[in-house]
């Protein structure tokens, strides 16, 4: 997808490959290398390391959103790093924040359950099949999504891939924290 001023967004597996800990703690996969997307784009492995080394030596980070919202920050990631399976973030959701919480209770319900990345593309080629090639990308953030590209791209919905005892655990931590803040 292409948006004004050249910012892209790429919607990513939100499945067994990402964890919600102590009900604010996210940790997982916000893209996978070599899975392409509906539009037929696929991450390359090292397309993120030279975003993420600028952003680190500017002292900067890649902003948690809502929906690819930038009025509505919802947390931190604490840690954007690139490997050998693609880019793993880890973070929390702020309690303070309104829409954090309302997160919480909507993954827990499976009406949120995608994550997806806001980027621009520097680099890229075209395969044989057509497919774009995404070499290097400029990484602005990763969004909690109502609807990711991906049609594997799922968490705690009912009827997904993840096992029932994974769906029981997820929605225990979720209702451990809305409990908490509720308290709040």
């Amino acid at each position: 997808m292409l948006y004004e001023h050249g910012l892209e967004q790429k919607f990513c597996r939100f499945d067994d490959t990402l964890s919600v800990k102590d009900g604010t703690v996210i940790e997982g996969y916000a893209s996978l290398f070599g899975d392409a997307d509906r539009g037929g784009d696929i991450v390359e492995p090292g397309a993120y390391a030279s975003s993420l080394g600028k952003l680190k030596a500017q002292g900067n980070q890649v902003k948690m959103l809502w929906q690819h919202d930038p009025s509505q920050p919802i947390g931190v990631w604490d840690e954007v790093r690139e490997d050998d399976k693609g880019l793993y973030v880890k973070g929390r959701l702020l309690a303070e924040v309104e829409r954090a919480r309302e997160a919480v209770a909507l993954i827990a319900e499976g009406a949120i359950d995608g994550l997806s990345i806001g980027y621009r593309t520097l680099k890229a080629s075209k395969n044989e099949k057509g497919q774009r090639l995404l070499k290097e990308l400029e990484l602005w953030e990763v969004s909690l999504v109502t609807f990711p590209m991906l049609p594997s791209a799922r968490v705690g919905a009912k009827g997904d891939t993840l096992a029932s005892d994974d769906l029981r655990e997820l929605a225990l931590a979720f209702e451990g924290a809305r409990q908490e803040m509720a308290r709040m």
